[in-house]
């Protein structure tokens, strides 16, 4: 199975995100072989507009499926009608799909108004019960990721709370890895013993307090860089469970 995985869209109905986003989909629909799902990690949306959720539903479209969770930039009820043909409503967006014998989980990781993270009692007890119904492999997806990862301007904004889905993740073995977006920069770590793997932003990259340019203040575009083109994961999930994840770049 080979997933492609993007995040941090951010589209708000201007060209450049557009132009990106579409970019990274003919990319994929040019592959010699057809990808088995699309993963998008949330910030979909830039201000979480209905309008812009018609364009991503277009953007979007795939012959795979196409599975996406919120991000700190979404709007639930806008999200809901407008990626998921759902009626509106602020409750948490969780749902699960299997795909050729694989489970994806896409969690729910948002606080309505802020720009942190953190999975409801709700969602995870819905984690708990859907892992819990079968025992082939699966992915867990959410926009923020449950550890630090070294880019400040998303550390302080990152999922807390993560001991008690380290506690569910702890009773289900057949999770094979997490999927998260948010940081805006390819990034793999581990959480729970379990492989993490942020996807770059499609939009913009962050800056390591390494890289030159990473002390901008926001007047000056913050520690963000526009210029580097828009990028991607492809995770392979090998037949012993293993995930491979391949950083692609597209020009």
């Amino acid at each position: 199975m080979i997933i492609a995985h993007l995040s941090d869209l951010h589209l708000d109905e201007g060209p450049r995100a557009e132009d990106r986003v579409a970019a990274v989909m003919a990319w994929l629909g040019g592959l010699a072989r057809p990808i088995d799902a699309v993963v998008v990690t949330g910030d979909i949306a830039d201000h979480g507009a209905a309008a812009e959720y018609a364009r991503a539903a277009e953007l979007l479209k795939h012959p795979a499926p196409v599975l996406v969770c919120p991000g700190n930039h979404d709007d639930r009820a806008e999200f809901r009608t407008g990626l998921l043909n759902q009626p509106p409503s602020a409750e948490p967006i969780d749902f699960a799909r299997e795909v050729g014998g694989v489970l994806f989980a896409m969690c729910d990781s948002t606080i309505p108004g802020s720009g942190a993270g953190f999975l409801a009692d709700s969602t995870l007890a819905w984690l708990d019960e859907t892992l819990a119904g079968g025992d082939g492999p699966a992915f867990v997806a959410f926009h923020h990721p449950p550890v630090e990862v070294g880019v400040p301007l998303v550390d302080g904004i990152r999922q807390t709370g993560e001991e008690r889905l380290a506690a569910v993740l702890r009773r289900h073995p057949r999770v094979v890895a997490l999927l998260a977006g948010h940081v805006h920069t390819g990034a793999s770590t581990t959480f729970a013993g379990v492989p993490l793997r942020i996807a770059p932003g499609v939009v913009s990259q962050s800056l390591l307090p390494v890289e030159p340019g990473a002390d901008r203040g926001w007047a000056e575009g913050g520690p963000l860089d526009y210029e580097r083109p828009p990028s991607l994961l492809l995770h392979v999930l090998h037949d012993d469970g293993r995930v491979t994840s391949h950083h692609r770049v597209v020009g």
